[in-house]
């Protein structure tokens, strides 16, 4: 599998022929016990090697995180996976994404992709910071950023906060601004269970931390990889995996999830490409006699 570095510091590999490129929005840096109510710093000293300074800032003691989205070029298809936060939205709940203005769009013709170009958008769940490109900004209405896309999540997902959770919370109003309207445009694909789409990708169930969090897995030219949403925020979860954010609303299915997830990946030496890691925010797993660990690429 090749890397490479390009435009405004894109980051692209190769699995079999699909490119495979890193499109980002945002840092996101989090107190650790923001994050991770479990969080033992005795633990992150014993990884400190692993954790700095790609995921771990010790001068302001806060865990590196980051929002962009994958977008895989097999030849056929242009495929977004995850769409971050978006402009424009309404988030009071979130200071960092209220009425938030990042050059994610230029970002994403810098690397070649043109809205009109994709084809699928992959939401592997419906948080704030996953589906707020779905949709922009256009004469006061909230249109489909990608006109010509069918977007695809999971019909647990989809019912869960199409109802009263999508309401009231800190996700309020995100359904309404950047799901909704991909909907009445009659471009949603909602899947239920385990699927196979027709640009050679699966979307695999793993509930926990949303009822209908979805992983994606692609095989190409001899090539695995996973896409693993947000099964896992910060590589000391690989190392720890009985560790959940405290975004996670079913904690037990999430650490189930996040084994199947590790398992998968060390199995078949899939790369991994993760929704939120620091630096590179791609690498693999490996199994160790305690577990896990992860090696960036």
């Amino acid at each position: 599998m090749a890397t490479a570095t390009g435009p405004a510091g894109k980051h692209t590999h190769h699995i079999g022929h699909v490119q495979v490129s890193r499109v980002y929005e945002q840092p996101l840096p989090l107190p650790p016990a923001a994050l991770i109510p479990d969080f033992d710093p005795a633990v992150l000293k014993e990884h400190w090697e692993l954790m700095v300074p790609d995921h771990y800032d010790a001068g302001d003691d806060k865990l590196l995180l980051g929002i962009h989205s994958w977008v895989l070029q097999t030849g056929r298809h242009t495929i977004v996976i995850d769409s971050c936060v978006g402009n424009d939205k309404q988030r009071p709940a979130f200071p960092q994404f209220h009425n938030a203005q990042n050059p994610y769009l230029e970002r994403l013709e810098e690397a070649g992709i043109r809205p009109e170009a994709v084809n699928y958008v992959f939401c592997t769940h419906l948080h704030v910071d996953h589906v707020g490109w779905n949709t922009r900004l256009q004469d006061g209405r909230w249109v489909p950023t990608f006109p010509n896309a069918k977007y695809v999540f999971s019909k647990s997902e989809h019912e869960y906060w199409s109802g009263p959770a999508g309401k009231e919370g800190p996700n309020a109003g995100v359904y309404e601004d950047s799901v909704l309207p991909v909907v009445e445009a009659g471009l949603a694909e909602i899947i239920d269970g385990a699927a196979e789409l027709p640009c050679g990708l699966v979307l695999q169930p793993t509930p926990g931390h949303t009822p209908g969090h979805v992983a994606v897995t692609l095989a190409a030219g001899g090539n695995e990889a996973l896409f693993t949403g947000d099964i896992m925020h910060s590589p000391i979860q690989v190392c720890r995996p009985h560790w959940n954010s405290g975004f996670c609303g079913e904690p037990e299915k999430a650490r189930a999830s996040r084994l199947w997830a590790l398992e998968y990946a060390a199995e078949r030496r899939a790369a991994v490409f993760t929704a939120h890691f620091g630096g590179k925010s791609a690498g693999r797993v490996a199994r160790t006699p305690g577990g896990f660990t992860w090696t960036g690429f």
